[in-house]
């Protein structure tokens, strides 16, 4: 039996937005699906409205078979009886009650061993062994954050909520919580859905992205075509594309397209686009390879002229600023930096291959 969500609902706020969501779809048991978009887009207001905690205008959302809410019958399941797990932005923890106690809140209807037993197990699977009688604010960010799956997760929910999971976690501790959630995620097998407005966050944990701007839903699809494929100029800014600039399509057929972008001439693999057209080139920084002299031709490559105008570390890689008759952007670790002994103005070579120069119509 089917476990997706299918939903299509207006949510409406007094004097505020309105979120209209049109053809919101989940894919797949074990398939997270990432809400991504700016502060504000409605993401958590999406979510909200999954789990029952806020009620639409209209609409309907239906889960399976079942139908939560729909508007013209005035039908609405409460959030208990939707046996969803919901983990908030702030997780939300009783900040008077142990680990175990906040786990266990919602197991009132098991008897106190059979509580205990469900505990310690979830306890166990999530690492959180020896921390029972702790209170929450003896607890690390990232122990907070298990504490508020292992809650969600030990009421055995048929659907997943998340709401920014790690957005109040610091930095190194983000990175290393990525995998140990998404692995958690696979375990699970169940439907998620998580808000998040990190792009590596959602490359990480997706499978399906949605991205939401002014509460409308304006692309969806595997997580990397997104990010690499923006359908719009709008979407391309979201998803952070690092070189977005103006183009002039050269010539076109048996699928390469040439476009000109001020004196430089780039191929893509492309649909055809009439000669003359208009377009926006888009190329993500950590699709651009550089490398000291001329490489040898082993597929379709744009082999470009670069000047470093700057670099700047930001974490564990270094950003590069080229000129390569246009700005261009890259994306090194830094041991690659060293090994290239890159600073400004040194000549060196930027090679993109065809197929992640993406073009948008204008």
């Amino acid at each position: 039996m089917s476990q997706d969500i299918n939903a299509g609902f207006v949510r409406s706020f007094p004097n505020g937005p309105q979120i209209r969501i049109e053809g919101f779809r989940t894919s797949g048991p074990a398939s997270t699906t990432v809400l991504f978009g700016a502060s504000g887009s409605g993401k958590t207001t999406v979510l909200r409205c999954l789990a029952g905690l806020d009620r639409p205008d209209r609409g309907s959302i239906r889960f399976g078979q079942e139908t939560w809410f729909e508007a013209e019958s005035k039908l609405f399941v409460s959030p208990q009886r939707r046996r969803i797990g919901f983990v908030p932005q702030d997780y939300a923890l009783f900040p008077h009650l142990s680990v175990a106690n906040n786990i266990a809140y919602g197991l009132s209807r098991l008897s106190r061993s059979a509580r205990s037993v469900r505990v310690a197990q979830t306890m166990r699977w999530l690492g959180l062994d020896g921390l029972e009688s702790r209170l929450p604010t003896e607890l690390s960010g990232g122990q907070c954050q298990r504490v508020a799956l292992a809650r969600a997760l030990i009421l055995e929910p048929r659907l997943l909520l998340l709401d920014e999971p790690l957005s109040a976690l610091d930095g190194p501790t983000r990175l290393r919580l990525q995998a140990d959630l998404r692995q958690l995620l696979k375990q699970l097998a169940i439907p998620t859905v998580l808000v998040t407005h990190e792009r590596t966050e959602a490359l990480a944990l997706g499978d399906q992205l949605i991205v939401m701007d002014a509460g409308r839903i304006v692309q969806r699809g595997p997580v990397y075509e997104v990010f690499s494929r923006p359908a719009n100029l709008a979407v391309a800014g979201i998803v952070a594309m690092e070189t977005v600039q103006p183009g002039r399509v050269v010539q076109s057929g048996d699928g390469l397209v040439k476009v000109s972008v001020g004196q430089t001439t780039l191929n893509s693999l492309n649909p055809p686009l009439p000669a003359g057209g208009e377009v926006y080139v888009c190329i993500r920084a950590e699709d651009v390879i550089l490398v000291r002299g001329w490489p040898a031709q082993s597929s379709p490559r744009n082999c470009l002229d670069a000047t470093v105008r700057g670099l700047a570390a930001e974490g564990p890689v270094v950003r590069i600023d080229l000129d390569v008759g246009f700005p261009l952007a890259a994306i090194l670790t830094k041991q690659a930096c060293d090994e290239l002994a890159l600073k400004p103005r040194d000549k060196i070579m930027a090679m993109v291959k065809a197929p992640q120069v993406h073009l948008i119509q204008r």
